[in-house]
């Protein structure tokens, strides 16, 4: 290893102990990408587009019969 020559000069204690700071450093990761919607908002709205497709068909088919009893 390259010794870095600093300003500053390492001194290690004879007696005692010796304490070590250590500096927090923010650890960058990647981005997690969120669904806008949530599965269960999707599955919730898949049952509504359903259901209101199931009452149109019933509307024209009452329409339909409708007409054909006049």
């Amino acid at each position: 290893m390259a010794e870095v020559k600093s300003m500053f000069r390492e001194v290690l204690p004879k007696q005692g102990q010796l304490s070590v700071e250590d500096v927090a450093t923010m650890v960058l990761c990647k981005p997690k990408l969120l669904p806008l919607k949530s599965l269960t908002l999707e599955k919730l709205e898949k049952m509504q587009q359903t259901a209101q497709e199931t009452i149109r068909q019933q509307e024209m088919a009452e329409k339909e019969q409708h007409q054909t009893n006049q």
